[in-house]
């Protein structure tokens, strides 16, 4: 197994992980088409606006939902946003199989998000970023040793 495990892009290795990756989630009595719908409408707190981006067509779409900002995002998401990736993140993996073994499959390997995209959730291509998401990973792989 590789120390280190980039992924991003849904058709390559362990593209699974993307937030755009098609694995529906349960949270919050709804059924969420991926895990970036949900985490694009928790920065909503109107009904209304989490419903219009739950039945985005696409996660891209959810994604540039999300980032509209004639719509009224929630005061404290900056300090609730990577709790809200948790929930998704730990939702995906817990509740498809396949992905839960995929996951403990990658041993004690870092999980990078490789991309110029995102320097937040990502490495920022560079590895200047903070890669919040494959921490995520890697904080659910983690969990879910404890769990086995």
């Amino acid at each position: 197994m590789p120390d280190t495990i980039n992924f991003y892009h849904l058709g390559e290795p362990y593209g699974e992980f993307s937030n755009f990756a098609r694995f529906p989630i349960k949270l919050d009595g709804n059924t969420w088409p991926t895990s970036e719908h949900y985490f694009q409408a928790m920065k909503f707190l109107d009904d209304a606006n989490r419903a219009e981006v739950r039945d985005a067509k696409t996660p891209a779409v959810a994604a540039r939902m999300g980032r509209d900002r004639s719509k009224p995002l929630r005061k404290d998401w900056e300090s609730v946003k990577d709790n809200v990736m948790r929930q998704a993140v730990l939702a995906k993996i817990t509740q498809h199989e396949d992905l839960r073994k995929l996951l403990l499959e990658t041993g004690d390997a870092v999980l990078v998000e490789h991309t110029a995209n995102d320097v937040y959730w990502g490495d920022g291509g560079d590895g200047s970023g903070k890669n919040m998401l494959g921490r995520i990973l890697m904080e659910v792989r983690g969990q879910l040793r404890e769990t086995a």
